[in-house]
C-alpha cells in the first residue's frame, strides 16, 4: 500500500506543470491526469490556485506604502503541499473539523470513519478533499471577473462516508479587491454529512512577517461552542461575555490570548456561533503595520478561529520559517461534530439535495 501511494505521488510530481495565463474551458480528461498551478489577475490583485486539494496558494496585495505582499502562508511548490500536514489553503471535506470517536449514526446505520486525530476524525480523514486531484472545469485568468472552477467526485465509502458526492468550488476576483469562494456539493444515492471549509492561514503583514498577536480582530459572534480536552464540542453554546473569546469589539489577538494560556490552552482553536443568518459579516481583521484590512462575509452557522498554535519551525515560501501564532484562520463552517449533536444545525444532505457555502473576502489597504 505504501509503495502504491509513493508511486502515485511520484507520477503526480512528474506530471505537474504551471498553467499560468491560460483561459477558457479546460479539457476534463487531460486535467484528471495532471496537477497544475493557475493564476487569476485583476490589476494589482492576484491569486494562485492548484487543483491539488483545490488549494489557494497565494493572495498578492498592496499595502498602504504601495508594496506587494503575499498575505497567506504556504509553500512554493505543489510537491510541498502534497507532503504537507498543515492544511495550508486547502479545501477541507467531506466533513471539516472533528467527528467524535470517528463514527456517527445516520438513518439507523452506524458509519465508522478513519481516525486521524487521536480517536477522532479531523478534516475528512487521512485523505480528505485537500489531498486529492480536482478537475479544472473552467479557468478565466483575466478580465473583469477572473475565476477558476474545480470539481471533485467523492465516491461512496471514501474515508468511511456514505454515498457519492459531486463537489464544486469556484475562486473569483472582483472589484475593488474582493475574493469570493463558492462551494457546493450534491449528494447522490445516500444521505451523507457534508461540511466544507476553506483553510487559508492569513497574515496581513505578509507571510513569514512574524506573529499575528498584534493584528486586530472583530468577530460577529456573541456565542461559542465549548470543547473538551480533545477539542470535541460539549454540545453547549455559551456566551463569550467575560471570557477570552470575546471579540465582539475589535481587539488585538494578543490582548486576549493570555486568558487562554493561563488555563493551559495554547491559543485559539474554537468554533464561534456567527450572529444572524444568510450571507452576513463574520469577521474583520486589521494589521496596523501594513495598513491592510480584511472583511469576511459568509453564510454558514459557525466559524473556527485558529491562531496557528500547531506551527513550529515549518519551512514555507522562500525558505521562510513559520512559527507559533504566525497566522490566523477563519474557517466558516457547520458546527464541529454536528453529526453527533442533534442540538446543532444539521449538516446532513439528502440524495439530490445541494449543500452550498459562500465566502466573500473584502480587502483594503
Amino acid at each position: 500500500m505504501k509503495m502504491a501511494r509513493a508511486l502515485l505521488v511520484a507520477l503526480l510530481l512528474v506530471s505537474c506543470f504551471v498553467a499560468l495565463g491560460l483561459s477558457g474551458r479546460a479539457d476534463a480528461a487531460a486535467e484528471r491526469k495532471t496537477v497544475g498551478v493557475y493564476e487569476l489577475n485583476k490589476g494589482d490583485f492576484s491569486i494562485k490556485v492548484t487543483n491539488w486539494g483545490a488549494t489557494l496558494m497565494s493572495v498578492i496585495l498592496l499595502d498602504s506604502r504601495g508594496n506587494f505582499g503575499d498575505v497567506i502562508l504556504g509553500y512554493d511548490t505543489v510537491a510541498e503541499y502534497m507532503n504537507g500536514t498543515a492544511y495550508f489553503g486547502g479545501l477541507i471535506g467531506r466533513v471539516a473539523n472533528r467527528i467524535a470517536n470517528a463514527r456517527f449514526t445516520l438513518d439507523g446505520k452506524t458509519y465508522r470513519l478513519v481516525p486521524n486525530d487521536g480517536n477522532n476524525t479531523l478534516h475528512g480523514g487521512h485523505r480528505g478533499f485537500d489531498k486529492v486531484v480536482w478537475t479544472v472545469k473552467e479557468h478565466v485568468a483575466g478580465g473583469s471577473s477572473p475565476f477558476i472552477t474545480l470539481y471533485y467526485h467523492s465516491f461512496d465509502g471514501e474515508q468511511g462516508f456514505p454515498g457519492d458526492v459531486d463537489v464544486h468550488v469556484t475562486y473569483q476576483l472582483s472589484s475593488p479587491h474582493v475574493l469570493s469562494v463558492r462551494m457546493n456539493a450534491t449528494a447522490r444515492g445516500k444521505a451523507t454529512p457534508v461540511n466544507l471549509a476553506h483553510h487559508a492561514y492569513w497574515n496581513l503583514g505578509g507571510d513569514g512577517s512574524g506573529n499575528v498577536l498584534g493584528e486586530e480582530v472583530r468577530l460577529f459572534a456573541s456565542r461559542y461552542t465549548p470543547v473538551d480536552a480533545s477539542l470535541i464540542p460539549t454540545g453547549r453554546m455559551a456566551s463569550v461575555a467575560g471570557t477570552p473569546y470575546d471579540f465582539r469589539t475589535p481587539a488585538a489577538v494578543g490582548s486576549r490570548i493570555g486568558g487562554l494560556l493561563s488555563r493551559g490552552v495554547n491559543g485559539y482553536d474554537i468554533n464561534y456561533v456567527v450572529d444572524g443568518r444568510g450571507l452576513r459579516p463574520v469577521a474583520v481583521v486589521r494589521d496596523g503595520a501594513s495598513g491592510r484590512a480584511m472583511e469576511l462575509w459568509a453564510d454558514q452557522p459557525g466559524v473556527q478561529f485558529y491562531t496557528a498554535n500547531g506551527l513550529s519551525g515549518v519551512r514555507g515560501k522562500g525558505g521562510k520559517v513559520y512559527g507559533h501564532y504566525g497566522a490566523l484562520c477563519l474557517e466558516t463552517q457547520g458546527f464541529p461534530d454536528a453529526v453527533n449533536r442533534p442540538s446543532f444545525p444539521s449538516q446532513i444532505v439528502r440524495p439530490g439535495k445541494v449543500y452550498k457555502h459562500d465566502m466573500v473576502f473584502k480587502f483594503s489597504f
